[in-house]
């Protein structure tokens, strides 16, 4: 293998390629990229096993041929080198790094143990905006169950149905949906996207913009732009019915600014016991929404918030964690908060966003 590209090219590809390959100390060859040259292009590839990627750049091909390096020592090979340009070869058993200020050699190992990258061929194919994919994936995978004892748990479920895609993700004690308008002939129930695999999605598209096309199988999904190809395993099984979940009426609502929502629940992380518990008091004939914190060790913290309150006095508990992680997917300046009395979920959504909305179940005092 002999070839000459653009050294830019080369690192945003490696770059990407590199965050998807495995840690796997039985199966060695998955900590190393594959490298492809062929008609003019350089492919690299990478898996964990799980994920799938392939990224191919233009190259200046002297040579066919391909080979293994190292995913992590050639990315940070790669980007110390400022040359525009950078010469790529095998001799003896060795990858030749040329460019004009440096001279790099690597050891290599052949391709033929290097998992195949799967090629997904399925009925259901969509072609979704790059920006909507990526905020319906970051604002609710941080709800799915981080253990493998219920894998439909630990998953990202999307659905396309009347207009809408909606990501949905939950582990029983919260669950975060978001539903983003789509203009789609195809209904699709029911796609598990494991987890673990959704922040690598994330990072390998988050600065992509135009559409990518997904085509869903039994076992894969795969999604494809432009140079990039990434295939993910779907989970089998199938997701909870959780539109049941979520209450029709309320009997409280508290409507607060989001500024000083957040602001009390950082002072709320200093006083808050092992359980992280968190006591929410609201009057609202009294004009009085209470937050109120309490751990032996550290002390005691009570904040009265001004808002806008409705509806029935209500004293509940809640894991103040379990909240704060959707202050990420939130975006408005204030928030409302809906109750249907104790030990009932409370529902969390930005006042006059009907796209993202936020269930958690309360704790047992």
């Amino acid at each position: 293998m002999k070839l000459k590209c653009i050294t830019t090219k080369l690192i945003t590809a490696v770059s990407k390629t590199e965050k998807i390959i495995g840690k796997n100390l039985n199966l060695p060859i998955l900590n190393f990229l594959l490298l492809e040259a062929k008609d003019n292009k350089l492919t690299f590839k990478a898996t964990n096993l799980d994920l799938g990627i392939e990224i191919s750049i233009n190259a200046e091909v002297v040579e066919e041929g391909n080979i293994a390096v190292p995913g992590a020592i050639f990315k940070n090979l790669l980007t110390n080198i400022s040359d525009e340009k950078i010469d790529l070869e095998i001799k003896n058993d060795n990858l030749y790094i040329n460019t004009n200020s440096n001279v790099s050699t690597i050891k290599i190992q052949t391709s033929e143990d290097f998992p195949s990258i799967p090629k997904v061929k399925g009925d259901n194919k969509i072609s979704l905006d790059s920006k909507k994919l990526i905020k319906g994936l970051k604002s609710v995978w941080y709800s799915s169950s981080i253990s493998n004892i219920k894998p439909e748990l630990s998953s990202v479920c999307i659905n396309i149905e009347d207009d809408f895609i909606y990501f949905v993700a939950t582990d029983s004690f919260r669950l975060a949906e978001t539903k983003i308008p789509v203009i789609s002939k195809e209904k699709i129930s029911n796609i598990l996207i494991p987890f673990k695999n959704v922040p690598e999605i994330i990072k390998v598209f988050e600065d992509i913009d135009g559409d990518i096309d997904l085509e869903i199988s039994k076992n894969q999904i795969s999604f494809t732009y432009n140079n990039i190809y990434l295939t993910s395993r779907v989970v089998e099984g199938s997701f909870p019915d959780y539109k049941q979940l979520i209450p029709k009426e309320f009997t409280t609502e508290v409507v607060v600014l989001m500024e000083d929502f957040v602001r009390v629940f950082k002072l709320i992380n200093i006083f808050s016991d092992k359980f992280n518990q968190v006591n929410f008091n609201i009057e609202p004939k009294n004009k009085k929404f209470e937050i109120k914190s309490k751990s032996d060790e550290v002390g005691e913290n009570v904040n009265n918030i001004s808002a806008s309150l409705s509806g029935d006095d209500l004293n509940i508990n809640f894991n103040y964690k379990y909240i704060t992680d959707c202050f990420q997917s939130i975006y408005t300046d204030s928030i409302v908060l809906q109750f249907n009395s104790i030990g009932k979920p409370m529902i969390i959504r930005g006042v006059s966003d009907n796209q993202f909305l936020y269930l958690v179940m309360p704790m047992n005092k």
